[in-house]
């Protein structure tokens, strides 16, 4: 049996986990690159039995799943992966297993969130790079006390950078589309219509589940509301902002900057017009990748890689294929696989 471990970039997922577990009992891989869907991961992927997916990194359509002829069970990080075809799985008889979601959730993207807000408002970047290169003192920034943070997405992530926003003195507000007064009153915010939101704030900063209805939230019109001392901030998805909007915005300087750790394609081309200008602040999707999310990530990936191999399946995401996997022989090849612990970039 063979595992592979997806998209570690860093070359961190045998460490951040005990392994041993698995021992004698499968090969693993760890590819540190991203792989293009579906052709080169299709050729890289056909000979494993499992895939880890660290996140959304790397998309799963039916595309690809269906030219993985040996894939049994692939282990998602995260509540769930909205870019799997679980329906494709399930046909196919291939068990998808997540993670748990930690009481009281993980702090990374939030933390984030605000740290942008600060880098863009001080331009804190653009100021590291002048005092390497022996410069002095190129900008004027904002203090963000006192002023206004609109919160676009009230949930989980949105409240926590609410609350450290108060304690740095900021008023806040809030809007999305199911967003109630009393919900926002609960969480000591006001919630105010959509335009009225990018109209008065400062910093506007997107916490909102990507899907249909979101897509396109920010777009043109709402940009063009925006004071020009505005910043917009992005740690939730990338297609939650027209990019052509924004780009052409903070190339006009009709927005004052923006913040990003998300965007339409993942990693960022080489060539991408957002990585020629000087107002906005750019890190490569990193809002979970912290220490203690991974942990708890590869933990549980542990977990669930044994518990399938011992016939009885944990944190199944899609519980009609736990027949067909519950089936095999326990003294099959499950049990009978050389173990291989290896770092590696197959392909």
């Amino acid at each position: 049996m063979k595992l592979a471990i997806l998209d570690d970039y860093q070359r961190v997922a045998l460490t951040m986990a005990d392994w041993s577990s698995l021992a004698g009992r499968i090969a693993i891989d760890v590819i540190d690159r991203p792989l293009a869907v579906p052709d080169e991961a299709a050729r890289v992927l056909a000979p494993y039995d499992i895939v880890c997916m660290l996140r959304e990194r790397t998309a799963a359509p039916r595309a690809l799943i269906e030219r993985l002829p040996n894939l049994k069970l692939i282990a998602i990080t995260g509540a769930q992966h909205r870019t799997l075809d679980l329906a494709a799985a399930t046909e196919r008889g291939i068990v998808v297993c997540h993670t748990d979601t930690r009481p009281g959730g993980h702090t990374g993207t939030p933390e984030l969130a605000v740290a942008l807000m600060l880098a863009s408002a001080r331009r804190i970047p653009q100021e590291d790079r002048r005092t390497r290169d022996g410069r002095w003192q190129g900008s004027v920034g904002i203090q963000l006390a006192g002023r206004t943070l609109g919160i676009v997405g009230l949930g989980k992530l949105g409240r926590r950078v609410a609350k450290v926003a108060q304690a740095m003195e900021m008023t806040v507000v809030a809007w999305s589309q199911n967003l109630t007064d009393a919900a926002a009153a609960e969480a000591g915010v006001r919630r105010v219509e959509k335009d009225e939101l990018f109209r008065v704030s400062d910093v506007v900063s997107l916490h909102l589940v990507l899907s249909e209805r979101t897509r396109g939230v920010v777009g043109a019109r709402e940009l063009s509301l925006m004071k020009p001392t505005a910043h917009i901030v992005n740690t939730a998805r990338g297609p939650l902002i027209d990019e052509a909007a924004l780009i052409a915005a903070l190339r006009e300087r009709r927005i004052a900057g923006a913040g990003l750790d998300v965007y339409w394609q993942e990693p960022v081309p080489k060539d991408h017009p957002l990585l020629g200008l000087d107002n906005v602040v750019l890190t490569p999707h990193l809002g979970y990748v912290v220490e203690e999310s991974y942990r708890a990530f590869y933990g549980d990936v542990v977990e669930n890689v044994a518990a399938w191999l011992d016939g009885r399946p944990i944190r199944v995401s899609n519980p009609e294929t736990v027949a067909q996997q519950a089936g095999r022989d326990p003294d099959g090849p499950l049990r009978s696989a050389p173990v291989k612990q290896q770092r590696s970039s197959p392909g």
